[in-house]
């Protein structure tokens, strides 16, 4: 639900509020009905924030309604609470990933082995969990992303790919899992009922399991899964894409909210 500048116009006629920095320069947006409307969500519901970016990556982010008693980083392999990460979920998360398969170095190395900086100029290592690359993209060649899909899944690992970046993820981390263990213990803290619903909205191919899983979803129309023309179900899509779609997106959350909780 934010956006670089990108995602809108600067011709566009909207108030934006800027909710990251990078070295000091502005880099995410939200417009500010979208900022107002996320204040607005935390009342009713629990909303845990949920991304495939790094801890540090997180950091950066200062979105409406914070702080947040959870929150989920590195696709589920983090657990963050009260903004301190949950040793307990990361020690058992690495015993998986270790379990389930090749070992990040193998596979960092055999990407390495199979990329240019033509194409690839950038390799980088996730919170000691996964990596990805950043691509050139128009320059990819073409069938790589399949291929080292296919040659990952044996091995206990996948590859998909969001915009410029190309995430190489062992199966054992995902954002489901984690939704439903921070679900689990808003349960058993007397903050959540054991009937309420879990709502989700994501973009990318890494976010697919998490709309799967959850009561209701919802996603943009644009990003991975809408380029996939993927659906289920549980899920709507946006009328509005780029910006304003997070507008709509948080609309969707208000309303079904009292719902969830």
């Amino acid at each position: 639900m934010i956006y670089s500048r990108n995602a809108f116009s600067t011709d566009d006629d909207l108030a934006t509020v800027c909710v990251e920095h990078l070295e000091g320069a502005p880099l995410s947006y939200m417009t500010t009905t979208a900022a107002s409307r996320m204040r607005t969500l935390t009342r009713p519901a629990a909303v845990v924030p949920t991304t495939t970016r790094t801890i540090k990556q997180f950091g950066r982010i200062q979105l409406p309604g914070a702080p947040w008693r959870y929150a989920i980083t590195s696709n589920g392999g983090n657990i963050l609470v009260d903004g301190i990460p949950d040793m307990r979920w990361r020690i058992d998360i690495d015993a998986e990933v270790r379990a389930g398969g090749t070992t990040l170095s193998a596979i960092s190395a055999e990407l390495r082995s199979r990329i240019d900086e033509s194409w690839a100029p950038k390799f980088r290592i996730a919170d000691h969990l996964f990596c990805y690359l950043v691509v050139k993209q128009k320059a990819v060649p073409e069938g790589f992303l399949a291929e080292w899909d296919a040659w990952c899944r044996p091995r206990g690992w996948s590859a998909s790919q969001q915009g410029r970046k190309i995430y190489t993820m062992p199966l054992a981390v995902c954002k489901s899992r984690a939704v439903g263990e921070v679900r689990r213990r808003l349960i058993e803290s007397g903050e959540l009922s054991d009937t309420a619903i879990t709502l989700a909205a994501g973009d990318g191919a890494l976010d697919a399991e998490m709309l799967r899983a959850a009561d209701s979803a919802i996603r943009p129309r644009h990003g991975e899964l809408e380029l996939l023309n993927w659906t289920h179900p549980n899920l709507t899509v946006t009328e509005a894409s780029g910006i304003m779609a997070g507008e709509e997106i948080l609309d969707w959350f208000i309303e079904a909210a009292p719902a969830a909780a």
